[in-house]
């Protein structure tokens, strides 16, 4: 599924293109106090670099999200953190609001942690030059959650946010996210249902690019049982394939009869096989045992599946729970899902919020935004609000090799990618 530009949205965009404003006089008094804060927006996010907050660490996340709780508190917010139920083994979310009815309704949205856990050797935030760090999760994406303060607060010092509805909703578990999603996406939905408009701070793809579409995310597993037997009797009627290679059937049939529709991937992540197999699904760890004289009888594979539509996310499933179900002799095995991110469509909404988008750019002579390739980008929370308000997401900072131990972020960009979020943001908050 490609994204379609209609002609009256063409148009439009090269309207805005040709006779962009000026910036007002009080949009170059935001900028000014922008300019003025970079130092501290660039040591607060060093700060918030070196508390790890991988997912699995709560206590971490925790810590994040009270910096940033104290930070909002000193702006006027309101915050809260909201716990999630211990057996879920996932850190809480940090909501920040103000209140009123001034023009657009926004829900501001970021995470907290990172895929950096406790044990990762990459921990600390380190200049490379005067412009990059390496810093674990700067990108991916606490430098889009120091864009997202530092554009609030340049608006609150100014006395812009007066009646002015925003939900500033940090999540701690987003990159990995904690089950049910009926409980660790209930907060961030409500707000939703309770805004116009939804904008997310994932990695940015550039000054010229913003994201109107996002693919979903969903998990799959196989399990394969085959007969233990000893191996010079595999092949034979009474032993059969064994578990490998009806594992090995499978995962093949998925590479040529699943794959080809636009957009939609499909990724093995994991692999187990052998006489016994143990997987722990809280760490994502396991072991295999197995002697190359002994026929396999356990194998297990666990994976993730991306897609446009929910009806393209059936149609790969039920291709798949079809694979599964002609077994190889002497096996058997079953296919499961679970549900993870939606999928975020390209619809009109979310289109002419990339106008606006596009105008405040062109204004700040940061040159012209267009739509980015869904199928170049993973899911994220802005997802699960898709189905109630307009929304952009990759609005935060720009860097390179994310979820990675070479993680960069690009500390010169910050300030311009402050600017535009804020001035989006006041023209937002000033539309009916």
């Amino acid at each position: 599924m490609k994204i379609q530009y209609t002609s009256s949205l063409i148009a439009m965009l090269f309207v805005a293109f040709v006779s962009a404003q000026k910036l007002s006089r009080t949009e170059k008094k935001i900028v000014s106090t922008i300019e003025q804060n970079n130092t501290e927006a660039i040591d607060f996010l060093e700060k918030v670099v070196n508390i790890n907050s991988g997912t699995l660490n709560a206590k971490g996340v925790k810590e994040v999200g009270m910096v940033f709780k104290d930070a909002f508190d000193q702006i006027g917010f309101e915050t809260n953190w909201i716990e999630m139920p211990a057996e879920m083994n996932r850190s809480g979310h940090l909501f920040a609001e103000t209140t009123g009815n001034k023009g657009k309704k926004l829900l501001l949205i970021g995470h907290l942690d990172t895929v950096f856990e406790e044990d990762s050797p990459f921990q600390t935030f380190e200049m490379v030059n005067d412009s990059i760090a390496h810093a674990p999760g700067g990108n991916d994406m606490k430098g889009g959650d120091v864009i997202v303060l530092y554009a609030l607060k340049a608006l609150s010092d100014n006395g812009l946010l007066n009646d002015a509805q925003i939900i500033v909703a940090f999540t701690g578990d987003e990159e990995s996210t904690g089950k049910p999603l009926s409980i660790s996406r209930k907060d961030l939905i409500d707000a939703a249902k309770r805004s116009d408009i939804a904008l997310g701070f994932e990695t940015s793809t550039g000054f010229n690019y913003a994201t109107v579409a996002r693919r979903g995310a969903s998990g799959w597993a196989v399990e394969v049982e085959g007969k233990r037997a000893h191996s010079s009797g595999i092949f034979s009627e009474g032993t059969g394939a064994g578990a490998i290679f009806e594992m090995s059937r499978i995962l093949h049939q998925f590479y040529t009869d699943v794959k080809g529709e636009d957009l939609l991937t499909f990724n093995p992540g994991v692999l187990l096989g052998g006489t016994f197999v143990n997987y722990d699904e809280l760490t994502s760890k396991g072991d295999a045992f197995g002697k190359t004289n002994v026929v396999a009888q356990k194998a297990i594979v666990k994976g993730g599946l991306r897609f446009i539509s929910e009806e393209q996310k059936e149609r790969a499933r039920n291709k798949m729970r079809e694979i599964v179900a002609n077994n190889l002799p002497q096996t058997s095995a079953s296919v499961s899902f679970t549900d993870s991110y939606p999928a975020m469509q390209p619809t009109e909404g979310n289109l002419a919020l990339l106008q606006t988008l596009n105008e405040v750019s062109l204004d700040l002579k940061q040159g012209e935004v267009l739509a980015y390739d869904p199928g170049k980008r993973g899911a994220a929370d802005v997802s699960f609000v898709a189905e109630y308000v307009d929304g952009l997401d990759g609005l935060g900072t720009m860097g390179s090799n994310a979820h990675t131990p070479q993680e960069t972020v690009n500390l010169n960009t910050i300030e311009a990618l402050t600017k535009r979020t804020a001035i989006l943001i006041y023209r937002l908050i000033n539309t009916k």
